[in-house]
C-alpha cells in the first residue's frame, strides 16, 4: 500500500495524509522538543527530500520563523512541481527570537521573500502564523485582506490559518480555503473546528499530532490512527530529520488507513 492523498478542502490541490515538517531544517533555537538537535547537513536535508518523495509525501510545511528551512528548502528541491509547499506569514525569528508583524505591507514583503527563498514564482499555500490572538489578527490587521489579494493575482494558490483559539479557527474556517489546527488523543479541543471545516468543505492540516514528539513511541501508532480517522482531517504535519523515523511515520500512516 502506499500513502493516501486527499483532497484539501475545496483548493483543487491533493495532498499526502502525512506532511513532512521542516523546522529543524533551519531552526534549533527556542524550540519545544523533547530533545536537543544539531541541524542536518545539506546532505542530509537532500537525503530526506529523496526519501520523502520515494514515500509518496508531496506536501513541506515552512515558515520564515523557521529559521533558514525556506532558503535550504529553494536550494535543495528538486522538481518543484512533485511537491505541494505550505509557508506562513506573520511571525519573524531573528537573533534567536520571535517577533510578530501581520500588517498588509510586511506580509506583501514576506511573500516576495519566500518566493525568493523558496526559489519558486507561486507558493501553493499561506497561513497566517498566529501569535494567539487570532481574532485581533483576523478583524484588526490587513494581512488576511493582502493575502486574499495575492490569491486573486495568482501568486498564491489558496490561503488559510495555523490558529491558537477555537473562536479563531472557526472564523478561518468561513474566512479562508485551509485551516491549521493542533489535535491529538490528549488535546481535542479543536474537534469543533474540525467539524465545522468538514461541513464547509475546507482544508485541515493537523500540527501537534504526535504532540511535538513528547508522547512515548509506544503511543505513535494510536496518534495516527486517532487522528488520520477523524473526519474532515486532510493531513497531519510531522517534522523530523531522521530518516528511519520519516519511514517509520509512513508506515504508522498506511497502517492507520489500512
Amino acid at each position: 500500500m502506499s500513502l493516501q492523498q486527499r483532497a484539501l478542502g475545496q483548493t483543487g490541490l491533493n495532498v499526502s495524509c502525512l506532511g513532512l515538517g521542516t523546522v529543524k531544517f533551519g531552526r534549533n533555537q527556542e524550540v519545544k522538543y523533547s530533545r536537543e538537535f544539531t541541524l542536518p547537513s545539506d546532505d542530509e536535508v537532500t537525503a530526506l527530500l529523496e526519501l520523502a518523495n520515494e514515500l509518496d509525501i508531496n506536501l513541506l510545511d515552512t515558515a520564515p520563523a523557521y529559521g533558514s528551512s525556506e532558503q535550504r528548502l529553494g536550494r535543495l528541491l528538486r522538481n518543484r512541481e512533485d511537491w505541494i509547499i505550505c509557508t506562513k506569514v506573520g511571525e519573524e525569528f531573528v537573533t534567536g527570537k520571535s517577533f510578530f508583524d501581520f500588517s498588509g505591507e510586511h506580509t506583501r514583503k514576506s511573500i516576495e521573500r519566500s518566493l525568493l527563498n523558496l526559489n519558486t514564482d507561486y507558493l501553493d499555500l499561506v497561513l497566517i502564523h498566529s501569535d494567539g490572538n487570532d481574532m485581533a489578527i483576523i478583524n484588526s490587521t490587513d494581512c488576511l485582506a493582502m493575502l486574499t489579494e495575492l490569491k486573486e493575482k495568482g501568486v498564491i494558490r489558496a490561503i488559510g490559518m495555523s490558529t491558537k483559539s477555537i473562536e479563531g479557527g472557526l472564523k478561518a474556517v468561513d474566512l479562508t480555503d485551509v485551516v491549521m489546527v493542533t489535535y491529538n488523543p490528549s488535546s481535542t479541543d479543536d474537534e469543533t473546528v474540525i467539524d465545522r471545516a468538514l461541513a464547509n468543505n475546507k482544508g485541515v492540516l493537523i500540527k501537534k499530532a504526535l504532540n511535538s514528539g513528547n508522547d512515548c513511541p509506544d503511543s505513535l501508532a494510536n496518534n495516527f490512527d486517532f487522528v488520520l480517522n477523524k473526519a474532515g482531517v486532510s493531513s497531519i504535519i510531522v517534522g523530523t530529520i531522521d530518516l528511519s523515523h520519516l519511514e517509520a511515520n509512513v508506515g504508522h500512516a498506511i497502517k492507520a488507513l489500512a
